[in-house]
Formats: structure tokens, C-alpha cells, sequence
């Protein structure tokens, strides 16, 4: 059976915090990207920069102003009211940034998710009260309204409050640099690292107050205080000579994946199944720091992720020999300190606490860690008999998913491996793989905590099937075919009764993703097979998790709750040749779906082909008649 992955613990202060921490850095960390831009277009044509250009080093004002704070500011209120909350949010943010003459970031992370939130409050109390043909309009003006409104206070309440903060923060940084003291901040930085604050604390702290001093100054210090790879690596490389079994054997590949690829979390077990390592952690990061201090070095933007080249890419000009100091400084202190704890309490040969340590860190991040496979030997310790993919009800994304999973696994020669579907409360702690959303995830781990969990952004053509494919053919290959492996599931060709020619659209005449699900929705209402509650579940299981899969695809359906409002399985599909935004991702083809006892099963599985297959979708693209379109998913099971 898999390997046990502990459910994250409910509650505490530190999952609170972890929870603050995560939000805070959820705005930052997507616009990474800009902020290594700018730091970028600093480094190379600021005054002190590699080639001085006043021309181009006109950028770097107007982009730290305006720029990043507006991006922040959108990304927070995308974040609590979807695309309509980030648009009220950056407007909002232009009152904080206008009010102030310092990077207005933590204003932006403010303003942006709090004016979203209103934003949100206030559509609820009207929501199904509006006549129709005034949707528009009050859409429109309560969001100008509001974010005009927002942006009054931003620039006149929460502005100066946000100025007095930063420069407190400011002076705090400066006292603690003048009198010697920063390194002690690795005392509390090194322990939150391994407890998954790290976000909170780098993101949501020092990026915002290390960009406006590398906007004084040309360069941050702070930038590195929490990304310097070495602590980590010293660890790594002490595991890797003094360390013993499984520990000794994965840690020089961790060492790589973490100095190289930047992924700190991966040395966070082997501190975890030692504790008293924390101590070689927090010497080599104070000295690390100090190093710093020392030689005056700083970044000009945040490392993301810490790798090695990301921390040289962003070394201002006069800095490098500083910054590879601390480095080498930080990663020698750690080792050595290391070195000593492993031989004088050695971890015995056999023990497995390398994998207690995984399960723990996991638990503790509250979710799978994508690095795992590289400590544990990719997680299951027995052969995979069974997947499953589970969503919110269980008929529809689940079903695709599973359907090209099972194709892919049958192709790798691996037919007895088992590959079903089910809602999340339907789920027992009887598989050896989950497969879900990513947003839905946390809901289906406490109820399959000895399986393997993967998280997908979609379930028509995720990355992440490529690595259940190969964590199947590493177990299976090695253990045998089974005893008695499952029978193979055997696919009905589709029934007419299931997706019939009235539920054929070639020219949907929707222009918006909710405009579509009401369209497919009308067609399953009209077959008789739902009734209008289940067309508005349709919308609420949109509103939770989005049902876009992939390659142009949608696939509305209703909630688990709303199963009792089906009267007979149903599919409908609608083409619309100039296609629809559907959260960000572009959709031609929307199939709604109503299913009764799994009757629905075999024409998603057609679909699901159809999808996978470029030909196919072209031809479905260039289909003229309701027939071919039927034609091309009757042919696919032949």
C-alpha cells in the first residue's frame, strides 16, 4: 500500500499563521516574474548599474510606483472575487500609492483582497434581485462605485498608516544592521522555514520592505536572508558523508534539487527527523548573514526560487564576492555543525525516519509535497492496484480524468491497474493513488491519508500523468503482475439515449462562461432529464471548482448535492467556433452533463478520447452537421 501521508491538523495558531502567510505570498509570488524584471532593468541601467542609461533607467521608478503595487493589488482581490474582484482592487490600490512616495506593496496587499472582499459582500446582497437587462449596469457602476470609493480611503486612512509602518519597519531593519544584530534573525527565520512560514515571512515581509531599500539604495540585504541556499545545502551535505540508509543514500540528489533547482523544502525532512539539526541551520544562516553585513553585499530583487543562479542573477554589480561568501560561509558553518550532531547521535542504518519526517513535513504543509518522491522512492511502497479521481460530484471532471489516465496506463501495459471515479464523500482509505483539483485537494486528503495524493490544474492533459504512468510502471514492473488483478473495465458504446441530436449545438450562442452553462444547462432541462434546481447547481459547482479541463473543453455539471435533481442521464454539447474566456483559459466546446448511476460513463469516455486526440478535435472544429458531430464520438470506442 502507499506510503501513510498524515492529514494536516485542524486549528493552532501556527496553522493560522501558515494560512496569513500563504494568502500574503499568494500576491507576491505570481508577479515574481515582474519583480525580477525590474530588478533586472535596475541592476543593468540604473546610474551604479552594469550599463548606465538614463533612457532606459527611466523605467525603474514608474515601475516599482506603479506597477508592481497595481499588479499586487489585482492579483489579492483575484485572489477573494475572481477577475471582477481584481479589477476593484488595483483601482483601489492607486489611492495608496498616489498618497505616498515610497512602493506602496503592503498598501496594495491590503487594499486589493479588502476591497475584493466588499466587492463580493455586496454582489451577494443583490444577487437574483436585479431584473434582467439591468445586470450590466449595476455590475458596472457598483464596481466603479465601490473601487472609487475604496481609493478615497486607500489614499486618506490606510496610506499613511501603511508610510508609518514601513518606516518603523525601516528604522527597526537599520538599528539592527548598525548595531550587528541581524544575524540573530536567523533564530526565528531558520525554524519558520521547516514549520512552512517562510512564506510569510520572506513574501509577505521582506520582499516589500527589501525592494523599497533596494530602491534607496540600489541593493537589499534582505532579499537574502531567507533564499540563501547554503544552511540547506550544509545539511544536505552532511547527511550525504556522516548520515546512514535511506537518509544518507537520497541527500546528495536533495542537495542538487535544492542548491540547484532552488526547492528548500526538500532538506526540511532531514531536519525534521532530527530536530537538534535546526541548531546547524540557524549557525549557518547567522552566519550567512553576517558575511553580508560584513561586506556591505545585497540583492536587487528577490531570489525566487533560492537556487544558486537565481541568487547571482539578482546580485547587485559590487556584490558578488559578498554574496558568494555567504554562501560558501553560511554552507560550511551548517556543515560542520551537522557533521558533529550525525556523529555524535548517529540515526540508525534501518530506520525509516526519513519517510515519518515526509509524512510529518507533508502534515505540516498541510498538503502532498511535489519534492517527496525524491526522499521516500516516489511514495507507494507497494504495487498501485488502484487510482482514483475524485472531484466535488463525482460524474463529470472525475470521469474524463479517470477515462484518460485508464488509456494511458493501459498503453504503458499495466491493463490491470484499476483507474475509477467518485465524489469526495464518497472516498475510503481503499486507493493507492488519488488524483483531484488542486483546489480540492485538502478536502480529500483526511479520507485517503495512506494514499498517494497528485493534484491537477486540469484532467484532460496534465503533466502529472506522465508521473503516475511511471510511479506505476516503477512499482508494478518491479513487483509482478497481481494475483488478482481487477477485471478490465470494458467500455459500452455510446447510447443515443444518452447524448441524442436535440442536445446538439454547432453554434452556441453564448458569449460568457455563465451565459454557456445556462445554454447547456437549457438543453438538459429541455430533454427532461434535470430540472431547473440542477442547472443553478450547475453555476454553484463552477463557483467552487472550475469544470474546464483542457483543450478547449468545459464540462458543467451540478454538485454532489444536487444528484437528486436528475431525472434521467443526459449530455449535451455545444460548439462555439469564436470561443469563450472561461476563467482565464479559452473554451470552444461545452458538455453539460447529468448522470444517473453511471450511465453517463461511456459518452464521457468518448469525449474524453475525442479531447486527447488532435485530429479528433479538428474534425469535431470542422464538423457541419449534427451527425458528423455524433459520427466522431460513435467511432471512438470502435
Amino acid at each position: 500500500m502507499a506510503t501513510q501521508s498524515v492529514a494536516a491538523p485542524k486549528g493552532g495558531v501556527r496553522v493560522g499563521v501558515q494560512k496569513f502567510g500563504t494568502f500574503l505570498s499568494g500576491m507576491i509570488m505570481p508577479n515574481i516574474g515582474a519583480f525580477i524584471a525590474w530588478g533586472l532593468i535596475t541592476a543593468l541601467f540604473i546610474p551604479k548599474g552594469f550599463f548606465p542609461n538614463e533612457t532606459l533607467g527611466a523605467m525603474v521608478g514608474p515601475m516599482i510606483t506603479y506597477l508592481l503595487p497595481v499588479l499586487i493589488g489585482y492579483t489579492g482581490g483575484k485572489m477573494v472575487h475572481g477577475v471582477r474582484g481584481g479589477v476593484v482592487g488595483a483601482v483601489a490600490t492607486m489611492g495608496v500609492i498616489v498618497g505616498t512616495d515610497i512602493p506602496m506593496f503592503i498598501g496594495a496587499m491590503i487594499m486589493g483582497p479588502l476591497t475584493a472582499w466588499v466587492m463580493k459582500k455586496l454582489d451577494k446582497v443583490w444577487e437574483g434581485r436585479v431584473k434582467p437587462g439591468f445586470e450590466m449596469l449595476i455590475d458596472n457602476f457598483s464596481a466603479g462605485i465601490l473601487s472609487g470609493i475604496m481609493a478615497v480611503i486607500g489614499l486618506v486612512v490606510v496610506g499613511p498608516v501603511v508610510l508609518a509602518f514601513s518606516n518603523g519597519a525601516g528604522r527597526v531593519v537599520e538599528f539592527l544592521v548598525n548595531n550587528g544584530l541581524l544575524p540573530l534573525t536567523s533564530i526565528f527565520i531558520e525554524p519558520a522555514k521547516v514549520l512552512f512560514l517562510n512564506n510569510a515571512i520572506n513574501h509577505g515581509i521582506l520582499t516589500p520592505l527589501g525592494t523599497e531599500q533596494a530602491l534607496a539604495n540600489g541593493k537589499s540585504i534582505l532579499f537574502l536572508l531567507e533564499a540563501n541556499p547554503g544552511p540547506g545545502l550544509g545539511i544536505l551535505l552532511a547527511y550525504s558523508f556522516f548520515g546512514r540508509g535511506l537518509a544518507k543514500a537520497s541527500a546528495p540528489g536533495a542537495a542538487v534539487i535544492q542548491f540547484l533547482g532552488g526547492i528548500h523544502e526538500i532538506y526540511f525532512p532531514y531536519i525534521l527527523m532530527k530536530p537538534i539539526m535546526i541548531m546547524a541551520a540557524i549557525a549557518g544562516g547567522m552566519t550567512g548573514i553576517f558575511m553580508l553585513v560584513l561586506t556591505g553585499a545585497g540583492l536587487v530583487a528577490p531570489a525566487a526560487p533560492g537556487s544558486i543562479f537565481a541568487v547571482f542573477a539578482m546580485t547587485a554589480k559590487d556584490s558578488y564576492f559578498g554574496v558568494a561568501l555567504s554562501v560558501v560561509a553560511a554552507t560550511a558553518v551548517s556543515f560542520a555543525i551537522g557533521s558533529l550532531i550525525l556523529k555524535i547521535s548517529p540515526i540508525p542504518a534501518d530506520s525509516d525516519g526519513l519517510g515519518d519526517a515526509t509524512a510529518k513535513m507533508e502534515a505540516l504543509k498541510g498538503k502532498k509535497s511535489s519534492v517527496a518522491f525524491a526522499l521516500a522512492g516516489d511514495g507507494a511502497k507497494g504495487p498501485i492496484s488502484t487510482v482514483v479521481f475524485a472531484c466535488d460530484a463525482g460524474m463529470g471532471s472525475s470521469a474524463m480524468g479517470a477515462s484518460v489516465l485508464r488509456n494511458m496506463i493501459k498503453k504503458a501495459g499495466f491493463p490491470e491497474v484499476k483507474v475509477t471515479n467518485s465524489a469526495i464523500a464518497n472516498l475510503t482509505d481503499t486507493y493507492d493513488v488519488v488524483v483531484t483539483h488542486q483546489d480540492l485537494a485538502a478536502r480529500a486528503a483526511p479520507a485517503t491519508a495512506s494514499a498517494v495524493h497528485v493534484s491537477v490544474d486540469n484532467f484532460m492533459n496534465s503533466p502529472r500523468y506522465d508521473e503516475i504512468v511511471e510511479l506505476v510502471r516503477a512499482k508494478n514492473s518491479a513487483a509482478g503482475s497481481f494475483a488478482d488483478a481487477p477485471d478490465e473495465v470494458v467500455e459500452a458504446p455510446v447510447g443515443s439515449n444518452i447524448l441524442a441530436r436535440e442536445s446538439v449545438i454547432l453554434k452556441g450562442t453564448a458569449t460568457t462562461r455563465d451565459g454557456a452553462i445556462d445554454e447547456s444547462g437549457a438543453l438538459l432541462l429541455a430533454r427532461g432529464a434535470v430540472d431547473a434546481v440542477y442547472v443553478r447547481a450547475m453555476h454553484e459547482r463552477e463557483e467552487s471548482v472550475s469544470t474546464y479541463m483542457g483543450n478547449f473543453l468545459a464540462i458543467p455539471h451540478g454538485t454532489n448535492e444536487a444528484k437528486g435533481n436528475i431525472i434521467s442521464s443526459a449530455v449535451s454539447v455545444i460548439h462555439y467556433p469564436n470561443g469563450i474566456d472561461w476563467n482565464g483559459k479559452p473554451v470552444k466546446f461545452v458538455v453539460g452533463v447529468a448522470g444517473v448511476n453511471n450511465e453517463h460513463l461511456a459518452i464521457l469516455s468518448s469525449i474524453a478520447r475525442v479531447f486527447t486526440d488532435k485530429d479528433q478535435v479538428a474534425r469535431l472544429e470542422n464538423a457541419t452537421s449534427v451527425d458528423e458531430v455524433l459520427d466522431i464520438f460513435g467511432k471512438v470506442n470502435a
